[in-house]
This record gives structure tokens, sequence and C-alpha cells, in this order.
């Protein structure tokens, strides 16, 4: 289905049924709140009657209309659920190593409940943010095995582990050797 071969009884109903097949194919603009949308907006269905297609948002604009808050139609790419797993990676890239009640603060501020940010995180990334940490602490530990003289209590200190237990268990699940082990073959 072309672009061009769209009615506005097909565009009605990919709006209604907020599919996003049909996103950047064309806009709709509601007459009484004064605002467009994508076809996959999640908002709540406006009256047919006061509902206008648009080709472009830009069209939409021009006609007086604003941009909606919630699909925002005006960007060229909206991915509000991987912005939002980004931004738990970022915070988790920044502060692996900081002490754990920093990271939940951290991770507290982008307004996402504990389940939300796991789902999130596991479909972008396949892996949920503790494995991600994880990961990431293993990783340090590894570079400061390999290039440091520090002693494998500080190295698991300075890569984010509580505790030097956890530290000895997590390291051997992942790469299969104990620290010391790792530390011999590596340098």
């Amino acid at each position: 289905m072309s672009e061009v071969n769209l009615t506005d009884d097909e565009k009605w109903q990919a709006s209604q049924t907020c599919n996003p097949a049909f996103d950047g194919r064309f806009f709709y603009g509601v007459k009484t709140t004064g605002i467009f949308c994508r076809p996959s907006c999640r908002s709540k269905s406006p009256k047919r009657e006061n509902v206008l297609f648009f080709d472009t948002a830009e069209q939409a604009a021009e006609s007086g209309l604003r941009p909606c808050k919630r699909c925002r139609p005006d960007l060229l790419v909206f991915q509000p659920l991987k912005d939002s797993a980004d931004k738990i990676k970022a915070v988790c890239d920044q502060y692996f190593f900081a002490d754990r009640s920093r990271l939940k603060e951290e991770l507290a501020g982008l307004g996402l409940s504990r389940n939300r940010m796991i789902q999130l995180f596991q479909e972008q990334y396949q892996k949920t943010p503790s494995e991600y940490l994880n990961q990431l602490r293993i990783d340090s530990a590894k570079d400061l095995l390999v290039h440091t003289q520090n002693s494998i209590l500080q190295i698991s200190l300075q890569s984010g582990f509580d505790s030097l237990s956890t530290f000895y268990a997590q390291f051997r699940k992942v790469t299969g050797v104990s620290p010391k082990e790792y530390r011999n073959k590596h340098r």
C-alpha cells in the first residue's frame, strides 16, 4: 500500500489501532486540541469529525497545529523505550564502580520502577542491568589484573565488588579461572 493510495478511512483505521507501520507515511491532527500526532500515538482517540490528515509534519505545523509531546511527530526518529534503556546503560557505565547506594540513587533519578528498568534494558540489550553491571566490573578487573600490580583485594574493590568472596565467585563464573590464574596467564 503506497502513501498516495491511502484513503482517509485507512489512515483513520491505522491511527485508531496505533499502527507503527504507518509512522512517517502520514500524520493526523486534532482540531479541538490543536495537536498533531504519529499514527502510532497512544494518546486518547479523538472523535473522527475532529481529525485532519497530513502527508508531512511540516504541513500539520503550517496549519497551526503543535506536535504531540507523547509521540513527538516533530522528531525524525523517536524511540522512547530505546532512549530509556540507553539512559540506564549510561548510568551503569558511569557508576558501576561506585558504591551501591550512589548507583541506586542515580538509577532512581531516571523515574522508572525497578521492574520496568529490567524489562526495558533486557529488551534492548538481551541482559538485565545486573548482568551488565557484573560484566563491566569483571572487564574492569581483567584490565586491572593485567595492567597493574594492585592486590586482588584492591582490584575487587576498584572494580565495584562489595566483597572479595563475591568477586572471586563472579570472576570464576565469567572467566572460568580465578583472578590469580587470569593474571598469570595474561601477563
